[in-house]
């Protein structure tokens, strides 16, 4: 999908995800000491603002400018300061060693596209910081729930471990994220993986 379907779908007045944080965020950056987090394909800016509630000082970056501007409104009405950037991920570079939290949720591009990505993403991690990354998994498309339908933009845990460079991988593994569905739980197939630079 291109910037001009993510803005139409975000240019809803009613929230096109959750507002809750993402569940694999909460459970692996809880217990993190605030410090400076970026947020690369922040949407709505849903856990931007969770880290923000918590001390972090954050970075949202998308180039949907609909969800950011939503986003924005949130952040706003719940009293928290966050940097809104507006632009395509392959066009914008974070700078190394800049951030003591990287996350980079759900992501779905073309691999070579999301090569690009990765490395300046791991690059972007602090000494002692944190990567975090978490995406629909390969094997969602034919085992799991929702997601994309294209094999193209779906990988595995071990083909983002390997693009991390010369942070240490702390987990690469694959989980199961349950999704209400017709007044059933079923389970998405997500591709989890955190990494760490040495202090």
């Amino acid at each position: 999908m291109n910037r001009e379907d993510w803005n139409r779908r975000y240019a809803k007045d009613e929230l096109f995800w959750s507002g809750e944080p993402n569940l694999f965020l909460v459970e692996q950056v809880a217990e993190l000491l605030p410090g400076r987090a970026i947020d690369l394909a922040a949407g709505e800016g849903r856990n931007a603002i969770w880290l923000a509630e918590r001390g972090w000082r954050t970075t949202a970056v998308d180039f949907a400018e609909t969800g950011l501007d939503k986003g924005r409104r949130i952040a706003a009405e719940r009293g928290v300061e966050i940097d809104w950037v507006p632009t395509d991920l392959l066009e914008f570079d974070p700078g190394s060693g800049c951030f003591d939290l990287v996350l980079l949720f759900y992501l779905q591009v073309p691999w070579n596209e999301m090569q690009i990505v990765l490395g300046r993403a791991a690059r972007a991690v602090a000494p002692g910081g944190t990567f975090l990354l978490v995406g629909h998994d390969r094997r969602n498309l034919k085992q799991g729930y929702g997601g994309p339908s294209s094999e193209k933009v779906l990988y595995t845990p071990d083909e983002v471990a390997a693009e991390l460079g010369q942070l240490e991988i702390v987990e690469a593994a694959t989980r199961l994220r349950p999704v209400e569905f017709e007044d059933r739980t079923v389970h998405a197939i997500d591709c989890l993986v955190r990494a760490v630079r040495e202090p």
